[in-house]
């Protein structure tokens, strides 16, 4: 529903500059000369090619953060296996320690500050 009203917006606006704007002038690109072209032409076509350039560097600009997003995306993977195989080697170390402690008979460390 907001697509139509917003279709019959523009519509209604394009018809008011069509209205007021059917001036012929004479449109030079380059070496390209276009005579008796209606103001309305040209007002709309520089509308479009402005959409179509912003369109455009909103695309490169969305191909950038996917990037950047997916470099991110692999640093944290890489990240979090890293913490994975701390988190082994902390288990295997706690193990050995307590094996330590069984054969060594104490069961209690000499320390008084250690955990």
């Amino acid at each position: 529903m907001i697509t139509l009203i917003l279709i019959l917006l523009i519509g209604s606006a394009l018809v008011y500059l069509a209205q007021d704007n059917l001036t012929p002038v004479t449109l030079h690109l380059g070496s390209t000369v276009v005579t008796d072209l209606p103001l309305f032409y040209v007002i709309t076509g520089s509308l479009l090619a402005g959409l179509v350039l912003a369109y455009l560097f909103y695309l490169i600009h969305s191909v950038f953060v996917g990037f950047t997003l997916r470099r991110k995306d692999h640093t944290i993977k890489k990240t979090k296996n890293e913490i994975a195989e701390l988190t082994k080697r902390i288990h295997k170390l706690e193990i050995e320690n307590a094996e330590l402690r069984a054969d060594s008979g104490t069961g209690a460390s000499a320390d008084k500050n250690a955990m």
